[in-house]
């Protein structure tokens, strides 16, 4: 765990919030070992570590699965979303004030989550996905409740074109009055993506207008993919 927060130290602050404000997206490569990623993808038969178990085409959003954990989190997944959040908050703050919307968010992770709580949302929300041949997501955005943070990361734990092919991570973005544009990515193991949950601001000709973001994943064409989403709010249910 000392490696880990070594490497979140060393986090160029700046260069990050660069990327965010220019793509919506930005990687962090190698923050985990191979031995956390083994780990995490072992724990996903851990029975006791969930709380509620989605099999995806059952409400038609792909094929897959995906597991909801309970609290309390495992340390390396409490650590991330305690940790990294205090670097995106300003990021957050950035987009929330350059679109005029009146909202800001707390610098400490702990105080968005007593928001949570105030609104009734005390669901964890952090969650691994599995996905084998065939398996996608279909776009979409993690909210949850009226409370929703607008950055969220998914942590890489297989390799691509050696665990698996295809399973390429998409984000869209719809501009104003234009078409929306695709966004395709395929991180190494190991590597953490953060990327817009619902939308940022992009500069236009008359200033900042909101661009809607959602994100999924392209069918797996062999082998076995596994992600772990950290979303920094909690849910209702």
């Amino acid at each position: 765990m000392q490696s880990l927060f070594n490497k979140l130290a060393n986090i160029n602050r700046e260069r990050l919030a660069e990327e965010m404000h220019q793509n919506g997206y930005a990687v962090l490569k190698q923050l985990l070992t191979t031995e956390q990623c083994d780990e995490l993808i072992v724990n996903y038969n851990q029975p006791a570590l969930y709380r509620k178990t989605v099999v995806m085409e059952r409400y038609r959003f792909g094929l897959g699965e995906y597991k909801y954990f309970n609290y309390p989190l495992p340390t390396i997944l409490q650590a991330l979303r305690t940790y990294c959040y205090p670097l995106l908050a300003p990021i957050a703050n950035h987009w929330m004030k350059a679109l005029n919307t009146g909202l800001s968010f707390p610098n400490e992770h702990k105080e968005l989550i007593e928001l949570c709580k105030a609104n009734g949302q005390n669901k964890a929300t952090v969650l691994v996905l599995k996905y084998g041949k065939g398996g996608f997501n279909t776009l979409h955005q993690d909210l949850y409740g009226d409370v929703y943070f607008p950055i969220q990361m998914v942590l890489f734990l297989n390799e691509p074109e050696i665990d698996y092919t295809g399973g390429e991570f998409v984000l869209t973005q719809q501009n104003v009055r234009a078409q929306s544009k695709a966004i395709v990515l395929k991180p190494k193991k190991g590597d953490i993506l953060i990327f817009t949950t619902n939308y940022r601001p992009v500069k236009g000709s008359k200033g900042y207008y909101r661009a809607t973001m959602k994100h999924g994943v392209s069918e797996v064409l062999w082998g076995e993919r596994h992600t772990l989403g950290i979303i920094f709010h909690d849910a209702l249910t």
